[in-house]
């Protein structure tokens, strides 16, 4: 009993998470509720943090990140500590391990309620109408052939390095990224939103080693980018991250935005990241299906493209580690949890909304 009375504070903090979390859970099989809470509560909040967070010149949430950590390691430290110095270890251990509960238990609360609400809200396909039943395998040889040839063109636009490689200028490429959505609000008038410029992370190669190229971290309503992976489809990954911005949580639809968006840019090096990064989605999903049918395509590919594309290739091997490994899968069971059926595959089922919208559109 005198355990429970000393942690009573810490029980309150649970049975609030489970109080919030068994609301959720009620609440998340109704769209209507969670586009009343997503678009009425939550994205709101999320953009005025936001706001303040945009006016400093660092990541916040690459700061708070390190923060925890060494707050992990400190409440670590002083718990060992204490219960090496008492008479019933025991009771200390019990409170310390309810403590860390408490505290997990909260972030994954806020976490929840601050974006995982947006999984179950309407997406840009509900918004937008844009229905993506599948692509034939024709269909899709020829979205690919296309892409292909965008990408050619795209290229002749782009400055390069002595290795062939894209040359671009990251200060230019986030300082375009604020206009980057304008080409698409006449027709999608929702995505309308001020941006700021996505934040750099200080830490890139730990996110390259986890297998991650950007995130959105919702406690801080900020857009984070990884610039040490090679900087070709760099300017397609800044749009993608301020897809997530406008409240959009599926990956695919993320993808497929920032395609859209890229391809229409004013900016050289954005339009070039926009149809190289079409090409590599559609060109997975063709080498799965066909391998001879993707090389005969990726042979009519520019050099300079070739030299991208096994740029990126070579680069990403390098972190193929058991660690990249498990990050890979600890995000993909995020996804799945959050009603993400396709998980990480997710980022490679944007194939169909791209057949859907170019269906019509081109020859």
């Amino acid at each position: 009993m005198k355990f429970v009375r000393q942690e009573k504070i810490t029980y309150a903090i649970l049975a609030a998470d489970a109080l919030a979390l068994a609301a959720f859970f009620v609440a998340r099989g109704s769209r209507a509720a969670m586009n009343f809470f997503t678009e009425s509560i939550t994205n709101p909040l999320r953009r005025a943090v936001g706001t303040v967070c945009d006016l400093v010149p660092f990541s916040v949430a690459e700061v708070l990140y390190v923060a925890a950590g060494i707050a992990l390691l400190l409440f670590l430290w002083r718990g060992v500590v204490a219960i090496r110095r008492a008479e019933q270890k025991g009771a200390v251990l019990a409170s310390r391990l309810v403590r860390l509960a408490a505290a997990l238990l909260t972030l994954y609360t806020a976490f929840t309620l601050l974006w995982g609400a947006n999984y179950y809200a309407d997406g840009f396909r509900e918004k937008s109408g844009l229905a993506a039943p599948g692509v034939a395998p024709e269909e899709l040889v020829y979205l690919t052939l296309y892409f292909a040839s965008g990408v050619n063109d795209a290229a002749d636009d782009i400055s390069r390095h002595a290795d062939g490689t894209a040359d671009f200028d990251l200060d230019a490429i986030l300082a375009y990224a604020p206009r980057s959505y304008e080409v698409l609000y006449e027709e999608f008038p929702f995505l309308h939103q001020t941006d700021a410029p996505p934040k750099p992370m200080a830490f890139s190669r730990i996110m390259s080693a986890l297998g991650f190229t950007g995130f959105y971290f919702p406690f801080t309503g900020e857009s984070n980018v990884n610039v040490d992976f090679p900087a070709a489809t760099l300017p397609a990954t800044v749009v993608h991250e301020l897809a997530h911005r406008r409240g959009i949580a599926s990956e695919q639809e993320c993808n497929f935005l920032s395609v859209l968006a890229s391809i229409r840019a004013e900016d050289a090096s954005y339009r070039y990241a926009g149809w190289l990064s079409g090409f590599i989605y559609l060109g997975n999903a063709l080498y799965s299906i066909s391998p001879e049918l993707y090389n005969e395509i990726y042979r009519l590919l520019d050099e300079a493209v070739q030299a991208d594309l096994r740029a990126s290739r070579e680069y990403w091997a390098q972190f193929e580690s058991p660690v990249e490994e498990v990050a890979t899968k600890m995000y993909d069971g995020m996804l799945k949890g959050y009603g993400e059926p396709l998980g990480v595959q997710s980022y490679g089922a944007c194939v169909d909304l791209l057949a859907a919208y170019f269906r019509d559109r081109i020859n």
